[in-house]
């Protein structure tokens, strides 16, 4: 047996980024933030919520398990927002109630935790101006929610907000429970997400898919373009597609709402991400190409 050696240093992690961004339920991107490490998604959501690219305000908020929290609930319902996560585990989700002397009949044994309503009016007037310094970005809502918890506790105004969070948060529960189409909605949006995701990896082989960057503003630039890409390829697919599908229909095929349903513009499989772009118009004015016909090319 040889001399036994002192092992090395292990060798530094790579640093991890987060790109946090907001897709709408038309597959096009809304803006986005980077965050530093793989923070939880709680950290960051409201942030990249507050600001987005252009004026559109959308009315729900769909995320995934990792942003569930009675402090983000309670921020989102005071800035005019619904939010509606995804739930992995509902099995120990807690329901709650204002009055506990009511009887709730068949939720009666699930809802046994009261909302603490004297804390909230308490720290009502706080609660607005936090309200408001978040929808006009004098604060950060990450610094903010840092400010407001440490550790497993939270400050007054941190209960405060997430005693109000438990209330949207029931009514959320309760609703994802009882409708289906509401699940479905939900999955269906993070799907997108996750369908835009993969044609950002595809697409983002620039410096071969690294963010070298070494400032947030270097690195939101970069993955700014990226998003803007993004969107050009969803809305030249939604072009092609809608256009495909009144060319079948003209020649008497029956395009069903299930089928539309399920047509994707982030497929890219036709996409050439490689190579030089030369912009020349084989079109004239605003007509579309004409399309290929499957059938022709086989003959």
């Amino acid at each position: 047996m040889g001399p036994a050696t002192k092992p090395g240093p292990s060798p530094a992690p790579p640093r991890s980024r987060t790109w946090l961004n907001v897709v709408s339920d038309r597959f096009m991107g809304l803006g986005g933030i980077v965050m530093p490490g793989t923070l939880r998604d709680s950290l960051g959501i409201l942030d990249a919520v507050f600001n987005l690219d252009g004026p559109v305000r959308p009315e729900m908020i769909i995320t995934d398990t990792g942003s569930v929290s009675d402090l983000v609930f309670g921020l989102f319902a005071i800035c005019g927002y619904q939010f509606s996560p995804r739930i992995a585990d509902i099995s120990d989700a807690r329901l709650w109630r204002f009055d506990m002397a009511t009887n709730y009949g068949p939720l009666e044994p699930l809802s046994r935790q009261r909302v603490q309503a004297a804390r909230i009016r308490d720290h009502w007037e706080d609660m607005l101006r936090v309200a408001g310094s978040l929808t006009t970005g004098t604060v950060r809502a990450h610094d903010l929610l840092r400010m407001m918890t440490s550790g497993d506790r939270m400050t007054g105004l941190g209960d405060a907000f997430a005693a109000y969070g438990r209330i949207f948060k029931t009514l959320h529960l309760l609703q994802f429970i009882d409708s289906e189409a509401y699940r479905r909605m939900i999955g269906v949006q993070l799907n997108i997400g996750e369908g835009r995701h993969a044609l950002a990896r595809a697409m983002f082989f620039g410096r071969l898919g690294e963010i070298r960057h070494a400032y947030k503003d270097g690195m939101e630039n970069q993955l700014g373009a990226l998003g803007m890409a993004i969107n050009a390829v969803v809305f030249w697919n939604s072009l092609y597609l809608d256009a495909a599908v009144k060319e079948l229909e003209a020649g008497g095929l029956v395009v069903s709402r299930e089928i539309r349903s399920r047509l994707s513009p982030l497929m890219h499989e036709h996409v050439n991400f490689h190579g030089r772009y030369p912009i020349v118009r084989s079109h004239p004015g605003r007509a579309l190409r004409r399309l290929r016909d499957p059938r022709a090319e086989r003959e």
